[in-house]
């Protein structure tokens, strides 16, 4: 479900799956976390096929999860996928254009910048089945919009559009294309880039906050499943 292609200096990992709004499977998660962690390029854009970013997990795959009883090794393999996006040499751009919800808010949240186009909408919906965004994004949101915007999102499941996401500081441009930020970053010193990234995120350290998403989320999880037996 993910495709790859070169485009100058930029790596394009795009997520291809648009008859399911590029919702993301366990195996899609492995691809995702591949393609960016072996780009040989000093930025990759992460993007969507046809008119979503990503509608975050795939439902089927959040059932068989509860079915099986294994929850948070779901939930650990978004989150090494998103650990490994934040870690990668790259700078990756979430080049969004169209709706993000739940995981796919998370992410571009893992993203070190995003840009949306006019028509990005963004939302943290989780709440609205009983559950939520836990492949990281308790600890990401807030550090990105403020506690007091990550709680509103969170618990209210409000839908953002592109300005409002730009004016609390969830996106960092909105423009035409998204693309051409990546070309514009793609143009400067490659190894001051991998050294700013480093240094910007050295701070961040979300191993503890990730434990308890995971065990909160198959908690959740299992009640969800009972609701539907």
């Amino acid at each position: 479900m993910i495709q790859v292609e070169r485009r100058g200096d930029v790596r394009v990992v795009t997520l291809d799956r648009p008859e399911k709004r590029n919702a993301l499977t366990p195996e899609g998660l492995v691809e995702l976390r591949a393609a960016v962690a072996e780009a040989a390029a000093p930025v990759v854009h992460v993007t969507g096929a046809g008119d979503a970013f990503s509608a975050g997990a795939d439902f089927d795959s959040v059932a068989a999860a509860a079915e099986r009883d294994d929850a948070e090794a779901f939930i650990r393999r978004g989150q090494e996928t998103m650990r490994a996006i934040e870690a990668a040499d790259s700078v990756v751009v979430a080049g969004v254009d169209g709706p993000a919800r739940g995981g796919g808010v998370e992410l571009a949240l893992a993203c070190d910048l995003r840009v949306a186009t006019p028509d990005a909408t963004f939302a943290e919906t989780g709440v609205k089945l009983g559950l939520f965004g836990a492949w990281g994004g308790t600890h990401r949101l807030p550090a990105v919009v403020g506690l007091g915007d990550a709680i509103d999102l969170s618990l209210s499941g409000r839908t953002l559009d592109a300005e409002s996401a730009h004016r609390i500081g969830l996106v960092q441009r909105v423009v035409e294309a998204p693309f051409a930020v990546s070309e514009e970053l793609a143009g400067n010193d490659d190894a001051a880039l991998r050294v700013l990234k480093r240094r910007l995120r050295a701070h961040e350290r979300i191993e503890e906050q990730e434990r308890g998403e995971r065990e909160a989320f198959a908690e959740l999880l299992a009640a969800y499943a009972e609701r539907l037996d």
